[in-house]
C-alpha cells in the first residue's frame, strides 16, 4: 500500500478571481490607506511609486483617496487627479506597479465635503449642508479648528458630479484600471446620506431617496465617462467615522445598494464588515456582483494575523474579494506572508500619517529569501 501525504487546503484568499473584465492573481485587495506622502501640490512622486511597487503582490491596489478637485482636499500632501501634473505623477505610479509584477490598480476618487480647510486648500469646504466638522483638522500649519462649510448650491452639486465624471477620465488617463467613488467614512457622499450632515430640504435631501441622490448621480456619471466594469463603490453603512451621525442606517442600504445595483458598478466595497451581522448578510444578498469586504479587525487580529482569518470567515459567508489595509502598510509582500505563515512587521504608529519622508513608509523589510 503506497503511503499518501495530506496537502492542507489553499486558502481561496490565494485564489484568482475576475472582476469586470480584469483577471486578478488573488482575491486579497491592498485597501486605500491615506498616507500623505504627495507633494504639497498633490503630485504623487518617487517615494509613492516605490510604495505601490513594493506591494505589487495584491490581487488588486486601491490607491489611497485622491481628490477630484481642489475644494475637495481633506488634508495637506493628499494626492489629487485634477491637474495635468497629477496625471503624470500618477502615471509614473502605475507604470512602476506594472513593471514590478502587472497588477492592476484602481484609484479611490474622495471628496471631503466639510473635511477640509481653508488653509489647506486655500478654499471655503463645500457640504450637503452648512453643517460644521465639530473635530480639529491638520492643516499645513498644525491641528486647526473648522469653519462652516458653504452649503452647495444644484449648480455647485452639477459641477461636483462632473468633476468626479473628470477625475476618472484622468484616472484610466494615468494608466489605472478603473476608480473607486468613495463613499463613506464621512466624506462628501457619506454626508448627504446621513441625517446630521445634509438637513437639505430640496430634491437632494429630506427623505432617503433624496439623501441617496447625489451618490447614485456621481456613479451614473463615472460609469457613464469610463464604463461599468471600471468603477466601484465603497460605503460604511453605520459607521461614525469623522462624527457622521446617519440616522437611519437600515433605510439607507435598503434604498442605496439596489439603486447602485441598477447602474451596475463591477464591485461593492464593504467596510466595518462583519460577517456574523444581520447587516452584511442583507448587503450580499441584495447585491448581485462582486462584493469585496474590508473587515473590522482589533489590534491585536491585525498583528496576529494580518487579518486572515477574518478574511476567510467573510468569503465563507459570501464575499468574493477581500480589503485588507494594516498589513499592506508594515509587509511590502503581505501577499506573501500570509501565503507561508510567515511573521509580520509591527506598524510604526507615529509614522503612519501627517508626517513625510520614506521612513515609516518604504523602509519596512521584506522577508529574506535564501
Amino acid at each position: 500500500m503506497t503511503n499518501t501525504q495530506q496537502v492542507p487546503a489553499v486558502s481561496r484568499l490565494f485564489e484568482p478571481a475576475r472582476l469586470g473584465t480584469l483577471e486578478l492573481p488573488n482575491r486579497l485587495v491592498m485597501a486605500p490607506l491615506t498616507r500623505n506622502r504627495a507633494g504639497a501640490d498633490g503630485v504623487p512622486g518617487r517615494l509613492m511609486a516605490t510604495h505601490y511597487a513594493q506591494r505589487a503582490s495584491a490581487g488588486l491596489i486601491i490607491a489611497e483617496g485622491t481628490t477630484p478637485n481642489p475644494v475637495g482636499q481633506t488634508y495637506p500632501h493628499i494626492p489629487g487627479i485634477h491637474s495635468a501634473a497629477q496625471i503624470a505623477g500618477w502615471r509614473r505610479v502605475t507604470d512602476a506597479v506594472r513593471e514590478a509584477s502587472g497588477t492592476r490598480m484602481f484609484l479611490q476618487l474622495q471628496h471631503g465635503g466639510r473635511v477640509g480647510h481653508p488653509d489647506t486648500s486655500g478654499r471655503i469646504p463645500l457640504a450637503p449642508s452648512a453643517v460644521r466638522f465639530p473635530e480639529e483638522l491638520h492643516t499645513p500649519g498644525g491641528l486647526r479648528s473648522t469653519v462652516v462649510p458653504r452649503a452647495m448650491s444644484a449648480g455647485d452639486i452639477r459641477s461636483t458630479i462632473a468633476d468626479f465624471a473628470t477625475a476618472a477620465r484622468n484616472a484610466v488617463e494615468a494608466g489605472f484600471a478603473g476608480v473607486e467613488v468613495h463613499s463613506a467614512n464621512g466624506h462628501l457622499l457619506h454626508q448627504f446620506l446621513a441625517q446630521n450632515t445634509n438637513r437639505r430640504t430640496d430634491g437632494w435631501g429630506g427623505p432617503v431617496q433624496g439623501r441617496i441622490r447625489f451618490t447614485t448621480e456621481v456613479v451614473r456619471a463615472v460609469t457613464e465617462a469610463i464604463g461599468p466594469d471600471r468603477v466601484g463603490v465603497r460605503i460604511s453603512p453605520g459607521a461614525g467615522v469623522n462624527s457622521i451621525e446617519e440616522g437611519d442606517t437600515e433605510d439607507i442600504y435598503r434604498a442605496l445598494v439596489p439603486a447602485l445595483a441598477g447602474i451596475g458598478p463591477a464591485y461593492l466595497h464593504l467596510i466595518h464588515a462583519d460577517p456574523d451581522s444581520a447587516l452584511f448578510t442583507r448587503i450580499r444578498k441584495a447585491w448581485p456582483g462582486t462584493l469585496m469586504a474590508n473587515p473590522v479587525l482589533s489590534r491585536e487580529e491585525g498583528a496576529a494575523d494580518g487579518g486572515k482569518r477574518r478574511g476567510e470567515r467573510l468569503m465563507a459567508e459570501g464575499a468574493d474579494l477581500v480589503a485588507l489595509g494594516r498589513g499592506f502598510l508594515a509587509n511590502p509582500d503581505f501577499v506573501e506572508r500570509l501565503r507561508t505563515g510567515a511573521p509580520l512587521n509591527e506598524i510604526r504608529p507615529e509614522l503612519l500619517m501627517h508626517v513625510h519622508g520614506a521612513q515609516g513608509y518604504n523602509d519596512y523589510p521584506a522577508l529574506v529569501r535564501r
